[in-house]
């Protein structure tokens, strides 16, 4: 593949180290690569500020892509759906295969514990993370949401003196040090606990996730895709 990176922060660095031969480009905007330029996908892994730039250059050229990046707007989300209906279009909060494997476990065993258990996410990321909660902690809870039979109200974080209803699922951020990112699901009954936890203990988790999501795109037709497919 001939991969086009856009974003020179932290994951930008890491996957072009990964990646290694493949990568033909690595640039913080994506107007810097040549509309000559041969390229099979796009990664990016930069700021949510630069996404509906980068979505109109892919669409104008024609160019495959990945979205790794979070923090974005729901506007900016509807116009990533947009774009994937010129293009085929990767979204993904969080390229970790273990994550994702996460995400399908969540999907059986969520429904079986709606009744009499108490479900609430916390997710614990590095002092520099800017956005909370995580993309992932959001698509986590947006899995569970889509298979319980019942609606339930979202608590962010938890302070004063009120008790806990029954039909809520609690989000909680821990920001601090160099924590890579940690998830975990807690199904709280009576008398016992299930927990469902991913931690990664580095970010070239990610960069490895973001290229086997380059892989299943190369080729593709139009259309917005997610990793759930790719295990499929």
């Amino acid at each position: 593949m001939r991969i086009a990176i856009h974003g020179k922060g932290t994951m930008g660095k890491i996957l072009k180290d990964v990646a290694g031969e493949q990568v033909k480009f690595f640039v913080d905007e994506i107007e810097e690569i040549s509309e000559n330029g041969k390229i099979d996908v796009v990664i990016d892994f930069s700021h949510f500020s630069k996404i509906e730039k980068l979505l109109e250059e892919c669409v104008k050229r024609k160019l495959p892509l990945v979205v790794a990046t979070t923090g974005y707007s729901g506007e900016i989300l509807s116009k990533i759906v947009e774009a994937s209906k010129s293009i085929p279009l990767l979204l993904s909060a969080n390229t970790s295969l273990g994550i994702n494997a996460m995400q399908r476990v969540l999907k059986e065993i969520s429904p079986k514990l709606q009744d009499g258990f108490d479900i609430e996410i916390i997710e614990k990321h590095h002092n520099k993370k800017i956005d909370s909660p995580s993309g992932t902690a959001k698509a986590i809870l947006s899995t569970i949401q889509s298979v319980l039979t019942e609606q339930y109200n979202v608590v962010n974080g938890r302070e004063g003196v009120c008790k806990r209803e029954k039909k809520e699922i609690g989000i909680h951020s821990v920001r601090g040090g160099t924590i890579v990112g940690e998830h975990t699901v807690i199904f709280a009954g009576e008398d016992e606990i299930i927990e469902v936890t991913h931690k990664a203990l580095s970010k070239k988790i990610f960069a490895l996730g973001a290229i086997e999501c380059a892989k299943f795109l190369n080729g593709k037709n139009p259309g917005l895709y997610t990793m759930d497919e790719i295990f499929n």
